[in-house]
């Protein structure tokens, strides 16, 4: 991380012996990204700087009608145990059947991401005990998985400037299969643990990324983009509120020039927000217990987002409690490429690596590329239309109905509409404005027939939804501008003749 030019530093944080949320929230603002490289001087104090180390374990849901490996149907907030299948509830004498579907879209994530796919790849068994697993171990891929060797580009503000972006890169270790666990609900009022299997046995991709970033705007800026991916590809509908996306961020500070210091993993974040305060928290936390004179703990963390911090659920777990051990029940996924795949093999039966390939859709990348050649709008505009669902789509509908050009369209498109939008908390999909109501306002100010004064006061009657168009609040308002030159001469004649003594003064003096 010190060789990227990402380093934080911050002196005294903390008070000594804090650690409360209280003190993170005093210290929080310090915690900032090196955008530019380079090292970050040392405090008033000289003290050497801190370089914090962020990597992520990334966990999306597969979109997928079933599950991994059975039938149940794959349905959020269903009724409690309503999709569970036999072997879901790990019934003796159940066995796996790989889903196919799950299978495709890990090797187009993986794609996507500039993976190495892995014709042959394993599954294995990672044992641990909690009431919500109940085969007492989950089916992963630890030692060889579906995909290796990738990274993910992802571009971030300098200095909360729009204007001013750079693009980092991070690399991705591996992507895995993996199925999901249950879910516990903890009913405190009589004391006991309820358990919850329709989650039991969905698909996962385990996205697992390197340490290669440094802060919780960088790790917030990568996943936003994974985000955005997943959705783009379709492989995950990737909705954190809906546990679709999971992320555990494992941080860690040192010295520069010494080695990565003690881990700890802050698990399950379901928030792409508390996620960069999670991560900022955390590095904040160790390095005020360092210079305390504390030690740092290898374990693993709970972000609570009540009170913005980090509180300690367990020791971390090492890969020898888990008891890795081959699946006896699944054989080796083999996956084949054009020039792989037998004569006599059915194509149906198999997943072709290259016939994936040629149909991924245009990545977020290339489409923000695309916008800004083909609309002549800023680069920092086109991520604003690509962050929020469905904006792209409305400001292609209203360039497409509308005279004026899209560089004009943008400013109403990113200041009024989404401002809007963001004020009453609603998405695009619930614009009480469509696309072609504002296309419509739009034209009438291109025309010259109303002037953008008065453009904006039928936006704001617009936003009512009383389902009058643009050109019926004109004429109600009276908002049309007058293009008759004798008609202008009359108004202004009157005018004058009724501010008789104002006219004479400005003419005397």
């Amino acid at each position: 991380a010190g060789a990227r030019g990402c380093a934080g530093v911050w002196r005294r944080a903390w008070q000594r012996g804090a650690g409360g949320p209280a003190s993170a929230r005093r210290g929080q603002r310090a915690v900032a990204c090196n955008t530019r490289g380079g090292a970050v001087p040392a405090g008033k104090s000289g003290l050497t700087p801190w370089v914090p180390v962020v990597g992520l374990e990334i966990h999306a849901q597969i979109s997928s009608n079933s599950k991994l490996f059975s039938g149940s149907q794959v349905q959020f907030a269903a009724p409690p145990n309503s999709l569970v299948s036999f072997f879901d509830a790990s019934l003796p004498g159940t066995l796996p059947v790989l889903n196919r579907r799950c299978v495709e879209a890990a090797v187009m994530t993986g794609l996507a991401l500039n993976c190495s796919i892995n014709k042959k790849s394993l599954f294995d068994r990672k044992h641990y005990f909690y009431a919500d697993l109940p085969a007492g171990y989950q089916i992963t891929q630890q030692r060889v998985p579906i995909a290796v060797n990738g990274s993910l580009s992802y571009s971030l503000c300098i200095d909360n400037k729009m204007s001013q972006m750079v693009t980092k890169t991070v690399r991705i270790k591996q992507i895995q299969l993996e199925q999901d666990s249950g879910k516990s609900l903890h009913d405190d009022t009589r004391s006991q643990t309820l358990v919850d299997l329709n989650r039991a046995g969905v698909g996962l991709m385990e996205v697992v990324m390197e340490p290669d970033m440094c802060c919780g705007e960088e790790a917030a800026a990568a996943v936003r983009e994974l985000q955005l991916i997943l959705q783009t590809l379709g492989s995950s509908q990737a909705v954190m509120a809906e546990g679709q996306l999971r992320v555990d961020a494992n941080v860690s500070v040192h010295h520069p020039g010494e080695p990565y210091g003690v881990r700890t993993e802050v698990k399950n974040i379901n928030s792409i927000r508390f996620l960069a305060k999670a991560v900022d928290y955390e590095i904040q936390r160790q390095i005020g217990e360092l210079e305390n004179g504390g030690t740092i703990l290898n374990e693993t963390r709970a972000f609570d987002s009540k009170l913005g911090c980090t509180v300690p659920m367990r020791d971390k777990e090492g890969k020898q409690d888990y008891r890795f051990m081959p699946e006896p029940n699944l054989p080796p996924l083999i996956l084949y490429d054009a020039k792989s795949l037998p004569a006599n093999m059915n194509h149906q039966q198999v997943v072709n690596i290259d016939w994936i390939h040629e149909r991924l859709p245009d990545l977020p990348s290339v489409k923000r590329a695309k916008l800004v050649e083909c609309y002549g709008i800023l680069p920092e505009h086109s991520f604003t239309l690509l962050n929020e669902e469905g904006l792209t789509e409305f400001f292609e509908n209203v360039v497409k109905q509308t005279q004026m050009k899209p560089k004009k369209v943008i400013g109403w498109i990113l200041n009024d509409l989404l401002g809007y939008l963001k004020q009453h908390s609603l998405t695009v999909k619930e614009s009480p404005v469509s696309s072609f109501l504002l296309a419509d306002l739009l034209n009438l100010l291109e025309k010259n027939e109303i002037s953008s004064t008065a453009a904006k006061q039928v936006l704001v009657e617009l936003w009512k939804g009383e389902g009058k168009t643009p050109l019926q609040i004109v004429k109600e308002k009276k908002l049309e501008l007058v293009q008759d030159q004798k008609e202008l001469e009359q108004i202004c004649q009157a005018v004058m003749d009724r501010q008789e003594n104002e006219v004479i003064m400005m003419v005397l003096g």
